[in-house]
């Protein structure tokens, strides 16, 4: 499947559509579960951690591995976009990512579904879940000085 096709299957629209965004976040926020949530949330960026990091990495490790070492990646990559506009080493999104990489790797492995759920409790579950990824980081950040 090359780009536009992945991007087409996720959003439901062509790349570059009017209601891509819209689309985007209506699929991802109110997809069955956290693991479905990633499925949706940036396929562009989704599409190049699947096919050059986390496909390469799952022939070498376990999956759940593979797919917190993708998450790590991602992470460092946002960390350096950081870092550079900063000036200043940072590795908030490494953690913050290692941290959703790892949750993942849980709601993979427990498969709960909310897809009979209505669309609000799926969103809302799904940004609990950030938000506590979130909270763990910056408390990690704290207690480790990682800033």
């Amino acid at each position: 499947m090359n780009l536009s096709e992945y991007v087409k299957n996720r959003n439901g629209v062509p790349i570059g559509h009017s209601k891509s965004l819209r689309n985007n976040l209506y699929r991802s926020l109110g997809a069955k579960n956290f693991s479905a949530f990633w499925n949706h949330w940036n396929p562009i960026f989704g599409y190049y951690l699947g096919t050059k990091i986390f496909k390469p990495l799952k022939r070498i490790f376990p999956v759940a591995i593979a797919l917190i070492l993708t998450f790590v990646f991602c992470g460092l990559v946002h960390d350096f976009v950081t870092t550079l506009l900063r000036r200043k080493l940072s590795l908030f999104f490494s953690v913050w990512f290692f941290i959703m990489g790892i949750s993942v790797a849980i709601t993979k492995y427990i498969d709960y579904d909310f897809s009979q759920k209505r669309w609000i409790f799926r969103a809302t579950t799904t940004l609990l879940i950030i938000a506590f990824c979130i909270a763990l980081t910056l408390f990690l950040n704290k207690v480790l000085n990682f800033y």
